[in-house]
């Protein structure tokens, strides 16, 4: 048993070997109300199991060793120790463990920090469950997992602009511009969303397709442009005049 950092304990699974095949996550924020909900979305979702809490990153590194977890959800801003902070002493200690950053500060300077660092993910406070589920599954999976806002967020940096070089997204907008050479009219649509920030599922809602399919346009681009990613995608079709 291990003290959570808020007054609880936490069964050390990893000692045990219980819970073996599950996605083991730890959440890492000063506010025990914001631990609770996330708790709620990620217990037993999809093979996830929430080992453990702490409430600053001095208490996050100390159960990191004890529990061992695959994914860790880190707030960026808290007492003693922030988000940013305790990715850095991670990285340098050689932590295997991969960090999903959440914050409700959607600052380009704590974007690019967190990036740099190493995060597999950065997720807004106000993300949907189902949104943060699927961040601990990518990251779990060593896929890149960003929220729409921060996915635009990372286009316009890449433009060099200061304004967004596209609009914002909305239902049945996709691509005016032509499709690249060796790329279907529909795979640009998908890109061409991607790249404004829809996950796949609003994706599929404004294209009238399945999320399957939409994941098939996916794996398709990925090869044909040769991306690992949806950042990478995004960026490669403004590179294209998407």
């Amino acid at each position: 048993m291990v003290n959570d950092g808020a007054g609880a304990s936490i069964r050390t699974d990893a000692a045990d070997g219980a819970g073996a095949g599950r996605i083991r996550v730890l959440l890492v924020d000063d506010e025990a109300l914001m631990r609770s909900g996330l708790r709620l979305m990620l217990d037993g979702a999809r093979g996830i199991e929430v080992v453990g809490e702490a409430r600053d990153g001095l208490d996050a590194l100390e159960q990191i060793t004890a529990l061992a977890p695959e994914v860790v959800l880190l707030d960026v801003r808290m007492p003693r120790m922030t988000g940013l902070e305790t990715l850095a002493a991670l990285r340098e200690r050689g932590d295997r463990a991969r960090v999903v950053m959440l914050t409700a500060f959607d600052t380009d300077e704590f974007l690019l920090e967190a990036l740099r660092g190493g995060a597999a993910g950065f997720l807004l406070k106000d993300s949907p469950p189902e949104e943060v589920v699927e961040a601990v599954l990518d990251a779990a999976a060593d896929r890149p997992r960003f929220s729409a806002e921060v996915l635009r967020r990372l286009v316009r940096l890449a433009a060099d602009g200061g304004e967004p070089v596209l609009p914002a997204a909305g239902p049945g907008t996709a691509s005016s511009a032509p499709a690249p050479e060796g790329i279907t009219e529909r795979e640009w649509e998908v890109a061409h969303l991607v790249a404004k920030g829809l996950a796949n599922q609003e994706i599929g809602e404004s294209l009238f397709m399945s999320v399957a399919t939409v994941k098939t346009h996916l794996g398709r681009l990925y090869q044909k442009l040769q991306v690992t990613n949806r950042v990478q995608l995004a960026i490669r079709v403004l590179e294209l005049g998407g």
